[in-house]
């Protein structure tokens, strides 16, 4: 599936290069995990969330945060557990097939549909991965995406994308600690869709930074789609918002 835009001028399309650009996430990144693994590893999620038996169970047993186990799973599949990425990754935690899921004693991709066993095996392989890097949330989350073996133990320089993996997951930790209660009931409008999360994000940012009073977010719908939305209480809001979108040459349908 290519990006979908939905500009009408050289303005929007200009918005659309700047979110383009750039992958890699910052050190603040490792920071910030660093500053929550201290602080509030142990807060609760702000809301239930779906098949959440088996993400308990699963921090239970294999001695991690929940709530880290959850954004992960929202990141990855966005709690479906049929779903399937390009790279034949499945289910809720995204094993991928045939190497990581025989390693964690699956033996056919039907197996990895089983949320709950799914959710174990993910949390199983998260956990030996905080072990190989000396508990760093950071490392291990680029590992988690990337492989161990692109990942090396001593930090260092590790691949862009790997990088802003691990921020992007910190992102889905915000939402599963604090949730976003005020939206509930009001209307998402789609923006636009993007093939790769980076790209929805920098838009996001750049949209946001000229219209900070618009209420603009994004989500993986699916596998490979993540959508720019436009959230709006009705109907006053919503063409509050078109009309300032538009002065910056940005609509939709």
């Amino acid at each position: 599936m290519n990006d979908r835009f939905l500009p009408s001028s050289l303005a929007a399309l200009t918005l659309c290069l700047i979110a383009g650009v750039g992958q890699a996430g910052t050190g603040s990144t490792a920071a910030a995990w660093r500053a929550w693994i201290s602080s509030d590893a142990d807060r609760p999620p702000a809301m239930a969330f779906p098949y959440q038996g088996c993400f308990e169970a699963a921090a239970t047993r294999h001695d991690l945060p929940l709530t880290l186990l959850l954004a992960v799973a929202r990141g990855e599949s966005n709690f479906n557990p049929r779903a399937v990425s390009k790279a034949n990754a499945h289910g809720l935690m995204q094993i991928l097939w045939p190497s990581t899921a025989r390693e964690l004693g699956f033996g056919s991709i039907s197996d990895l549909y089983q949320p709950c066993r799914n959710v174990d095996a993910g949390a199983r392989y998260l956990k030996g991965l905080m072990k190989r890097y000396g508990g760093d949330v950071h490392l291990a989350l680029a590992a988690y995406n990337y492989g161990p073996g692109r990942i090396p133990v001593s930090g260092g320089n590790i691949p862009a994308g790997a990088e802003w993996y691990s921020g992007y997951i910190h992102r889905h930790l915000d939402f599963v600690l604090n949730g976003r209660g005020e939206w509930k009931g009001q209307r998402r409008h789609t923006v636009a869709v993007f093939r790769t999360p980076w790209r929805a994000e920098a838009l996001v940012g750049a949209l946001g930074n000229r219209a900070p009073e618009v209420r603009l977010d994004w989500f993986r719908e699916a596998p490979g789609e993540f959508h720019v939305v436009l959230v709006a209480a009705g109907a006053p809001e919503l063409a509050s918002a078109r009309r300032r979108l538009g002065e910056l040459g940005w609509e939709f349908d």
